[in-house]
């Protein structure tokens, strides 16, 4: 799998991690929703055992294995410049035009 950035989103990723080490995680959220799930990337402080890493220029992106099927082998992210939130598509496929990310990290300590 492979996830392509431009330097926009490249900037807005690194904003979102406020100079502190993290990993982003792209996945279908399923809780509270009653549906199949929103897609979502959240930030995490280490990957989970079932995680695989994707290597997405400065930054590591992590899809866990069971959902991994559901995307593309190729997918761009591309950050709203007018909104708060990016867009995750494929060459045959829009995912979803509002993913937001939301910061994981240190949230087992609290």
């Amino acid at each position: 799998m492979i996830i392509f950035i431009d330097s926009y989103t490249e900037e807005k990723l690194a904003n979102s991690l406020a100079g502190r080490p993290g990993y982003f995680k792209l996945f279908y959220d399923t809780e509270s929703c009653g549906c199949n799930g929103v897609l979502a990337i959240e930030i995490l402080d280490q990957p989970l055992d079932t995680d695989v890493r994707v290597p997405v220029k400065n930054f590591t992106f992590l899809v866990d294995k069971q959902q991994k099927s559901l995307f593309d082998d190729a997918l761009k992210l591309e950050a709203d410049r007018s909104y708060p939130s990016f867009k995750v598509s494929s060459d045959s496929a829009l995912y979803s035009t509002n993913v937001r990310i939301k910061d994981a990290r240190d949230m087992a300590s609290k």
